[in-house]
């Protein structure tokens, strides 16, 4: 009896929590981007992306990361949830006249911490496969190119960023509904990438 307890394991059926985080993630990437290109006004529509399907969406999908014992995965959806929450925040707490709005410099500083961040997940992704290094590699670019827009005040470089976070974004999104096919066939029809591990 003590031997059956011993060898007693669990095994997990839940879903991959994956998919829903990228394409929360990849679809509120593109429409922010889509208003730094240039194609519309920020509005309702993008703030609300960035709170329920960016924001709570990427967090929910970081607690199941969790359980299932994906740190990479805890930390970047929490992390990237609470990113579209604080930036939605940014926009929203000074217009309550509590508080002034960040400063172009301040917002520098702001977009360079998170592709600090996001640069040492892009590492982590040698070990994962090559779609999310196109995601990780396109993201830590695009935090430095609205971060230099902002220390330097340079609209095109604002704009070029816009359509290379539209690229990222569509890449997010990819990656998740390549997974979801994947597993709905059985089979690869759409490919990731996988790492060879050594």
């Amino acid at each position: 009896m003590n031997n059956e307890l011993q060898n007693l394991t669990l095994k997990d059926t839940t879903a991959n929590p994956a998919p829903l985080g990228l394409l929360g993630f990849g679809m509120t990437t593109v429409l922010l981007n889509l208003h730094n290109a240039g194609f519309f006004p920020l509005d309702a529509m993008i703030l609300a992306m960035g709170v329920f399907y960016g924001g709570l969406g990427q967090i929910i999908v970081g607690i199941m990361e969790w359980k299932k014992n994906n740190t990479f995965g805890a930390t970047a959806f929490t992390s990237y949830g609470l990113f579209w929450l604080t930036l939605v925040a940014l926009i929203l707490l000074p217009k309550t006249g509590m508080v002034a709005a960040s400063s172009p410099f301040a917002m520098g500083f702001y977009l360079t911490i998170w592709g600090l961040f996001s640069a040492v997940l892009f590492i982590g992704t040698f070990r994962l496969s090559r779609a999310l290094q196109v995601v990780f590699g396109l993201l830590v670019l695009l935090f430095f190119l609205l971060a230099a827009g902002d220390f330097t005040g340079n609209a095109t470089l604002k704009m070029i960023a816009g359509y290379e976070g539209i690229l990222c974004g569509l890449s997010a999104i990819y990656t998740g509904l390549a997974q979801v096919m994947n597993e709905v066939f059985g089979r690869q029809v759409a490919p990731l990438g996988a790492v060879v591990q050594k």
